[in-house]
């Protein structure tokens, strides 16, 4: 008399044969995963430049002009922009720098001197990092960066493997597009609309952060140069680029704003701080509901929730991606959310 193979038993062994293997291992694959990881994220922040400035490519290309003059226009605006703001902010950061750490030292000796408290230790520390920076940035300033970056090779090459990369994807978007759709489309035509689905949805986000971005430039600049802030250039491009870093990046900002106009006088400290309080509450309450509309709007509690996790994952990379990632993930359940349901039902059936 011969028995039936038990295959449920022999799957069960299988996957806990797998999951011994794997955890047995775990500092072997996370190695792996580094590895793997360092060599592809050249690549994947080249893709995610260009996808997000796939928009303007199509927006020339309409505008009369070939593909590889509208390619060509958006690298150089961008290299140029690029160049532009290491001109503009890396002198102006040094300079005030410099200037901050004279008057840390001119406000812990008057605090202390007014209130009987030793801050020598906390004043030595402070100005020991604002030391360090300033040293790094005039060596930049005066050196270049080819000179402070020469011993970082792997760095450059990085840098370098992705410029290029980036430059061929903004070029053959049109095409990875098309395969994407027909291998999306070989495997189902449900799977081809999640996929598109997910587009909408990063491509709606895409819009709104660059049209956000500019409005927080503009904003940020004359609210700063009406109130007389010397550094009110470099505070508006600090907010514009913030902006990528929900709520945190513009804490930044303000923060930076705050202290630099505490040197100058208290005038202008008050009119800062009026700025940092009154306006964000103003781009998260009213202008930001707006540009990105109810699709990619979230509550406040869970973007600083998903900044959290990617910062801790991450690190500055993870707290970037981490908005885009729990869009991706609300979309994913939205459209997959009865498949859901209806396999916890099944579930709970055979329980």
């Amino acid at each position: 008399m011969t028995s039936k193979l038990n295959y449920k038993l022999i799957n069960l062994t299988a996957l806990m044969l797998l999951l011994y293997i794997g955890f047995s291992n775990v500092e072997v694959w996370i190695n792996v995963l580094t590895k793997a990881s360092s060599i592809l994220l050249p690549f994947l922040i080249a893709f995610a430049f260009a996808y997000a400035l796939e928009p303007v490519i199509n927006y020339l290309k309409k505008k009369g002009l070939k593909e590889w003059m509208a390619v060509l226009i958006v690298v150089l605006v961008v290299v140029l922009v690029f160049i532009g703001l290491l001109i503009a902010t890396l002198p102006l950061i040094y300079d005030q720098l410099m200037l901050l750490s004279k008057n840390i030292v001119e406000i812990t000796k008057e605090f202390s001197k007014e209130y009987n408290i030793n801050l020598a230790g906390f004043n030595i520390k402070i100005t020991d990092y604002i030391d360090d920076a300033t040293k790094n940035i005039g060596s930049f300033l005066s050196t270049g960066a080819i000179a402070v970056l020469n011993g970082s090779f792997s760095f450059i090459g990085s840098f370098l493997v992705g410029f290029i990369a980036w430059i061929y994807f903004l070029a053959d978007m049109d095409n990875i597009r098309d395969k994407i759709k027909d291998v999306t489309r070989t495997i189902s035509e449900k799977f081809f609309n999640y996929i598109k689905c997910l587009d909408v949805e990063i491509g709606n986000y895409i819009k709104g952060l660059a049209i956000f971005m500019v409005i927080q430039f503009v904003e940020y600049s004359f609210l700063f140069w009406l109130v007389g802030h010397p550094n009110w250039l470099l505070l508006g491009i600090l907010a514009c680029i913030t902006t990528v870093i929900p709520y945190f990046g513009g804490l930044i900002t303000n923060i930076i704003g705050i202290i630099t106009a505490s040197v100058v006088s208290t005038p202008l400290l008050i009119g800062t701080i009026i700025i940092c309080i009154v306006f964000p509450q103003l781009d998260g309450y009213v202008i930001s509901p707006r540009i990105y509309g109810k699709t990619n709007n979230v509550n406040p509690l869970i973007t600083i929730m998903a900044v959290s996790i990617g910062g801790s994952l991450g690190g500055i990379l993870g707290i970037i991606i981490a908005l885009p990632a729990y869009l991706l993930i609300r979309a994913t359940y939205h459209f997959y959310h009865r498949d859901f349901a209806k396999s916890v039902k099944n579930l709970k059936k055979n329980m």
